[in-house]
């Protein structure tokens, strides 16, 4: 009887030998996927930028990408396995020291191109947004479908209270393409969950009256956005060409592209291999490539839906919709920033794009919704 009592009363961190066969083999496919095709185009984008104009080793950038390629992917393991009773509890203290982080960065941050957004750990610059990201989209999910909180309004409230204080920390940085991310992931989440859809409509209205009021009374602090706004709808009056470039290269790569190494842009426009890689990809391997690689990501939007009709919990309905809304928010940002359909942003490309921050947070996603996607019809 004491050796039933103790087996039962032991600490479970994954999950159980059930869980390969939950889990859906098509959006793990898809992941690794684009991991595949972020080292390859890291390797095609970076290869010059490290040779020629920083002149360092050719590969560079392509190690430091297939280093974080690999933690990443591990990352994305482990979560995919851990338990998920035990993630769903540690998820407020991951995400208040992330949070914390975020408020250290205005006074420890180092200012890159006008902005502190990073924090340096010597070995590693660490962003903090990026793995907020992720927690956040959970923190609201629960907070809206918790059961101590029998106001839903108050739900509401409290998680916009949430998004508020990220969005002023990310206002002092400043970067105002994270900040559209998050409230359209937000947006998402609730009006998934009921919310009306008129108050909707005013709470929008809203928060684009307190950013116009910011942006007016304010003009040195948020010069930035409108000299982004200004160079968006006037490219060659503002002297910002690298939006026009970006343009320009994807309709030079028309459907089959220019070749391997062939392009232009990653050589004129400094941060081509981050904020500008898919325009770099259809350049050098045309639009069809560009159109597989969105693809994939509305194809592991779609297998996600399909998931949730199954589930009954609402806060893993939320949470995955959540999540997969993070993800496609910030690809089509990034595209139409590439295509001159929006204004510059900053947005990498998730699992695509140079970066440890946004690969390790694009790790994050993808293990979270692999484990909560492996759940059955009785969680």
């Amino acid at each position: 009887m004491q050796k039933n009592i103790s087996e039962k009363s032991k600490f479970k961190f994954f999950k159980n030998k059930n869980y390969f066969r939950n889990l859906d083999k098509q959006i793990l496919v898809s992941f690794i996927l684009l991991f595949i095709l972020g080292l390859f185009f890291s390797f095609s984008s970076t290869s010059f930028i490290a040779d020629e104009r920083l002149n360092k080793d050719y590969y560079f950038f392509f190690q430091k990408h297939l280093l974080y390629a690999f933690v990443s992917f591990s990352l994305m393991i482990v979560i995919s396995l851990f338990d998920t009773s035990l993630l769903n509890k540690i998820l407020l203290p991951i995400f208040l020291v992330f949070f914390i982080t975020m408020i250290l960065v205005p006074f420890f941050g180092i200012e890159v191109k006008g902005a502190k957004r990073w924090l340096n750990f010597y070995i590693f610059r660490f962003q903090p947004i990026e793995f907020i990201k992720p927690f956040f989209i959970l923190i609201v999910a629960q907070i809206i479908s918790s059961h101590w909180i029998k106001n839903l309004n108050l739900s509401y409230f409290l998680s916009f209270v949430l998004l508020s204080a990220i969005i002023l920390l990310l206002v002092l940085q400043p970067d105002l393409g994270q900040s559209v991310l998050l409230a359209c992931a937000w947006i998402s989440i609730i009006f998934i969950s009921g919310f009306n859809i008129y108050l909707l409509f005013l709470l929008l209205g809203f928060i684009t009256l307190v950013l116009s009021a910011l942006i007016y009374f304010l003009p040195e602090r948020f010069s930035y956005i409108i000299s982004r706004v200004t160079s968006f709808f006037d490219p060659e009056k503002s002297g910002n060409f690298q939006t026009s470039r970006a343009t320009e290269a994807i309709r030079e790569g028309s459907l089959k592209g220019q070749g391997v190494g062939e392009g232009i842009l990653k050589e004129s426009v400094p941060e081509a291999h981050t904020d500008y890689v898919i325009a770099v990809i259809s350049e050098e391997f045309g639009s069809i490539i560009s159109i597989l690689i969105i693809s994939i990501f509305l194809f592991i939007a779609f297998r996600v839906i399909k998931r949730i009709i199954n589930l009954d919990n609402s806060f893993y309905k939320l949470a995955l919709s959540g999540l997969i809304s993070l993800l496609i928010f910030q690809t089509f940002i990034h595209v139409g920033v590439n295509a001159n359909l929006l204004p510059t942003t900053g947005m990498t490309l998730p699992f695509l794009s140079y970066g440890g921050s946004s690969l390790l947070s694009s790790g994050i996603i993808a293990g979270i919704v692999l484990n909560y996607t492996s759940l059955g019809l009785k969680d």
